[in-house]
């Protein structure tokens, strides 16, 4: 009786939960290849700024991209640090790609005038060394960082060892027990 009643419970939370789903889907979808034309409160937004990597390594390039601008303009971008100050020139799309290579660590925040938002950039330094192999970064090796496996399985087989001998032991002086040959009782 009260597997049933709990079953009865979770099926209703089950279509509880689904419901909206199974109303959602049942809504009538516009055609896929059908072009829809915009709402009527449709606002175009305005130009956007993004780089194509948020976080380097000192040295290495990243490209800004705009979007959403006039078609042929000068776009002025601010930059938080260092330069302080870049331009670009759009297509006739609107559109605008500019390389950036920072020369300090830290963070950037880029802004071009007539847009909304802004794109950030974070600059790491660069690795030291590659943790003591033969001086090349090939990516294949990690550092050594503490003892290799020799001891901990010596360590562990011997532990093995010493049970395995108490164990025959222990069968040895019970069957020795047993026909009468240790000590009497």
């Amino acid at each position: 009786m009260r597997l049933s009643r709990i079953i009865m419970a979770l099926t209703a939370g089950l279509a509880v939960v689904l419901a909206p789903t199974a109303a959602g889907a049942a809504q009538p979808q516009p055609a896929l290849g059908a072009p829809q034309p915009p709402p009527d409160d449709y606002v175009p937004k305005p130009g956007c700024l993004k780089v194509n990597r948020t976080t380097i390594k000192i040295g290495e390039t990243v490209v800004l991209r705009g979007t959403g601008f006039g078609p042929n303009q000068t776009v002025d971008i601010d930059v938080s640090r260092a330069p302080g100050h870049l331009t670009a020139e759009t297509n006739a799309a609107g559109q605008f790609t500019v390389s950036f290579r920072p020369t300090e660590i830290g963070n950037y925040t880029f802004t071009a005038a007539g847009c909304k938002f802004s794109a950030f950039l974070k600059v790491l330094p660069k690795k030291k060394h590659d943790g003591g192999h033969d001086g090349k970064d090939d990516g294949k090796h990690l550092p050594v960082t503490g003892d290799s496996m020799g001891t901990p399985l010596k360590v562990g087989g011997g532990l093995v060892g010493a049970g395995a001998v108490l164990m025959l032991g222990s069968l040895v002086w019970r069957r020795r027990n047993r026909f009468g040959m240790g000590s009497p009782r």
